[in-house]
């Protein structure tokens, strides 16, 4: 494939990616390692830059973004402590399981390891915080590393991913080639198809339970419109009472007669009832 545009700068061309991905809104705060893009983002007006007063309100805003409109939040931070103070907010997003990609700038490469002016181990810090990090070291990877950052951060189970960018990466010129689709990591594959052989041990489990109440979370809200109606169909069929966890809220109404936060009401008599078992079965094969 060749190059769409001349050479532009690693800025530039983090921007040229960042539009691919249909990104809209970026949430910021400038510092001195990411001047680059900022500059790149001044030169163009398809990105809206939201600034902040702290990099962590930055992921929270990021965080509600995307769980408003199902896309993922883009979060832009400095070096050195503009990283770790967005450690609150991407370890947030990783418990959420809300989609984030957070880019975050560091020291020129040759500067990484000697304790230079706001160096940190964004990577090392931010391992444990987030679905996958990324260091670029050259600017020929920088366009890839961005498509597939988003390919990780909103597949599978969502959620946060670093990208890690030293200051002569962004400086740096290279030739910008849109992304092939689909955008794939080579080792990352997620399993997005349920097990039928779990569903129907759940199902015996629910079948046989004594006092049963469904307890759903954030990721039927996740799993979108489709898997809240099927929730709603599965405890209908049942007529069990159901009961959310906070990120769960408004998977089910709580104005159903079967919701247990109202008093509870009768019951199907037929739950016990093989045929009843095997309609809900079918419901998830």
């Amino acid at each position: 494939m060749k190059p769409e545009e001349p050479a532009t700068t690693g800025a530039d061309l983090l921007v040229k990616a960042l539009i691919d991905e249909e990104v809209e809104v970026v949430f910021g705060y400038p510092g001195g390692a990411v001047l680059p893009i900022y500059d790149s983002l001044f030169k163009q007006n398809r990105l809206r830059h939201i600034l902040v007063r702290h990099e962590q309100a930055a992921v929270h805003a990021a965080e509600g973004y995307a769980r408003s409109t199902g896309k993922v939040g883009v979060v832009l931070v400095t070096s050195g402590p503009g990283a770790t103070n967005a450690v609150t907010g991407l370890t947030d997003a990783l418990m959420d399981s809300i989609p984030v990609v957070c880019l975050t700038g560091q020291v020129p490469t040759h500067l990484i390891g000697n304790d230079a002016f706001q160096e940190a181990d964004t990577t090392g810090i931010t391992r444990p915080c987030t679905k996958h990090n990324y260091l670029v070291k050259a600017v020929a990877n920088l366009a890839r590393t961005v498509h597939e950052a988003f390919y990780v951060a909103r597949s599978g189970r969502p959620g946060p991913v670093v990208i890690d960018l030293p200051k002569d990466v962004l400086m740096n010129k290279y030739d910008y080639v849109p992304p092939d689709k689909p955008v794939q990591h080579k080792s990352y594959r997620p399993q997005v198809k349920p097990e039928l052989a779990r569903i129907e041990q759940a199902v015996e489990l629910i079948a046989g339970a004594k006092k049963p109440v469904f307890y759903t979370g954030g990721g039927v809200i996740n799993s979108g419109p489709k898997a809240s109606k099927l929730l709603a169909q599965f405890v209908h069929m049942t007529g069990y009472p159901i009961t959310n966890t906070l990120m769960g809220l408004g998977t089910f109404p709580a104005s159903d007669p079967v919701s247990a936060t109202r008093p509870a009401k009768t019951v199907h008599d037929d739950r016990s009832s093989p045929s009843l078992w095997k309609r809900i079965a079918s419901v998830f094969s």
